[in-house]
């Protein structure tokens, strides 16, 4: 029991430190939400001598694993005819900024699998629903929607007869 409790309580100081940590490695970032399939660009920064500077990585991710502050992801991408992997951490100070291009549609957790594929075959299908999607909701049939504008269509021409017909007085009584 107490050996439990104080192995329980060390833990709980290990998660609460990795959270202070986390919170402060991404103050100011906003992660966005992405999973495997989708193309990323990853702005990361590099230290060449003295300066700093913003190079940007695109690619498919075609993993995430670890959880927390152990969290990284994988991004593959074709660089002059040859496929490189890079490993990034999800909580960073080398990462600048994450920017979610396209949202891919896959059925599995690692895509390791395009690793041996080229060209066609090693695309990936966009998602337009499902997580990390705005949902929009639907509230009026594609027939009210037509129905309405119709019944708009009718109000301008009506308001388009009337302001000729005002027109054509104005001209007539300036005529005379």
């Amino acid at each position: 029991g107490q050996k439990y409790e104080r192995r329980r309580r060390t833990m709980n100081m290990i998660e609460q430190l990795e959270a202070e940590e986390v919170a402060r490695v991404t103050a100011g970032k906003d992660i966005p939400k992405f999973s495997p399939g989708d193309t990323l660009s990853v702005n990361v920064k590099i230290k060449e001598g003295d300066r700093e500077r913003v190079q940007r990585y695109e690619g498919v991710c075609i993993a995430r694993a670890g959880a927390g502050i152990n969290e990284n992801f994988t991004v593959r991408k074709i660089s002059f005819g040859e496929g490189v992997e890079r490993i990034f951490p999800v909580v960073s100070p080398m990462i600048e900024s994450i920017e979610v291009k396209r949202k891919g549609r896959v059925r599995r957790a690692k895509l390791y699998y395009l690793r041996d594929r080229r060209g066609k075959s090693a695309r990936i299908a966009e998602r337009t629903t499902g997580h990390g999607m705005e949902v929009t909701e639907v509230t009026e049939s594609k027939t009210e929607l037509r129905r309405q504008r119709d019944a708009a269509k009718v109000v301008r021409k009506e308001e388009a007869a009337k302001e000729r017909t005002a027109a054509a007085k104005a001209k007539a009584a300036e005529a005379a």
